[in-house]
């Protein structure tokens, strides 16, 4: 074995055990350990907040919206339709069209102000993922339209799957008159979604596309197109296109300018990642810092002698440089393991619950990503070279002869 590795080693271990670490070598590992632990996980978990409120709304939306100027209607599909696979190319997965309006829902107990989008079932496969009860399905149920709620609303309402509400509307988007009296339609309850974001739970509910064009009176117009693509790197190149061409009243959003305010708010949530790098880097270099320097104090005879036999400076600098490096690489495979342990409990047990009406989901979401595991890890690798060099310098320079003496 190499003699500054072996004597590395020896230094790192406790005095009355050959074979144990000393206090502080485990006090430096533990330091290490978590600091390296709570930065992945933070990453982590911005990561996974970026792709859990990401990927609900384009589930639930699409990753480009396109409705009226003033909310007014737009042309029939099969005029536009093409125009807009024209424009995009093979870069669609999907176009659908959408037929949206205000509605008060009614209950045998309770009546609430909600928004009712019409859909195609075949083409908005993304809302069958948050089924939690009943069957993603529009078909007539007892001879009425089926109707598919959040849970939320459904638990203020008292109803489940196979019961019947009550649809108050206004045909045309009208005010009401003696001409334009209210539509009142009657549906049946197929299924309850639970996207965990209040926005649509509390407030948004979902019937069949010719359910919704006979609810409003639309004469064959609709509210809106949903694009789904199947590479979004260009997508506000691509949403400036199709804006140039569809023209008045077309209004062409992205995701991002639909739900800016969302996306804002994930941005800022990552503001303090430098900070908390910072600290943790702080609290590392000390850590390692502290422990080398009293390695130094406590063996100053033995560098004394060390020096005294020849051993150079060189060599002795790299005894503690060799000293820091195995306690941060071992600190950070305990840190990196426990990450993984605690990102893989959130995400199998969900441990760590959050109010829905805050952060857009209810349970705290992790992405694990191997990506973050290495960043921090070769900074870290990279601050404990720095730190363990300055005590071992300090070391180095020890003249022999005052160690001896005065060790």
């Amino acid at each position: 074995m190499n003699f500054p590795i072996y004597l590395a080693k020896r230094y790192i271990k406790s005095r009355r055990g050959l074979n144990l670490l000393s206090f502080i070598s485990l006090f430096t590992i533990g330091g290490i350990a978590l600091g390296v632990a709570v930065l992945i996980i933070a990453l982590s978990v911005l990561k996974g907040f970026e792709d859990a409120v990401a990927e609900k709304i384009v589930n639930l939306n699409s990753h480009i919206y396109i409705t009226g100027f003033s909310d007014r209607m737009l042309d029939e599909p099969e005029f536009i339709i093409p125009v807009m696979r024209e424009v995009t190319g093979d870069n669609y997965e999907n176009i659908s069209p959408f037929i949206s309006g205000n509605a008060i829902i009614r209950s045998r107990r309770l009546s609430e102000g909600v928004k009712v989008i019409g859909i195609n079932p075949e083409d908005e496969a993304g809302l069958a993922q948050y089924i939690v009860s009943g069957a993603f399905s529009f078909d007539s149920l007892k001879g009425k339209p089926a109707v598919i709620i959040g849970k939320k609303l459904a638990d203020k309402l008292f109803v489940k799957p196979g019961d019947k509400i009550t649809f108050f509307s206004l045909p045309g988007k009208k005010p009401p008159s003696a001409e334009n009296p209210p539509m009142i339609k009657q549906f049946i309850v197929s299924a309850l979604y639970e996207s965990g974001m209040a926005a649509y739970d509390d407030i948004k509910v979902y019937i069949d596309f010719e359910s919704a064009r006979k609810l409003f009176m639309t004469d064959g117009k609709v509210s809106g197109y949903n694009i789904r693509l199947t590479n979004i790197s260009g997508i506000d190149s691509l949403a400036a296109d199709l804006q140039d061409i569809l023209g008045y009243p077309y209004n062409v959003r992205t995701i991002y300018q639909e739900f800016q305010s969302i996306f804002t708010w994930l941005d800022l949530q990552k503001e303090p990642v430098p900070l908390i790098l910072g600290l943790i880097v702080i609290v590392a270099a000390f850590n390692i810092i502290g422990t080398i320097l009293m390695l130094v104090l406590e063996r100053t005879v033995e560098i004394g002698v060390l020096r005294a036999m020849g051993m150079t400076r060189k060599q002795v600098t790299k005894i503690f440089i060799i000293a820091g490096m195995t306690l941060t690489v071992t600190g950070i495979l305990i840190g990196n393991l426990l990450a993984f342990l605690i990102s893989l409990a959130q995400m199998e047990l969900g441990l760590v619950r959050l109010p829905s009406s805050v952060y857009f989901m209810s349970v705290a979401p992790v992405s694990i990503e191997p990506a973050h595991y290495i960043l921090v890890s070769v900074f870290a690798l990279i601050i404990s070279l720095g730190s363990s060099w300055i005590p071992g310098r300090i070391a180095a320079r020890m003249d022999p002869v005052k160690a001896l003496r005065f060790g």
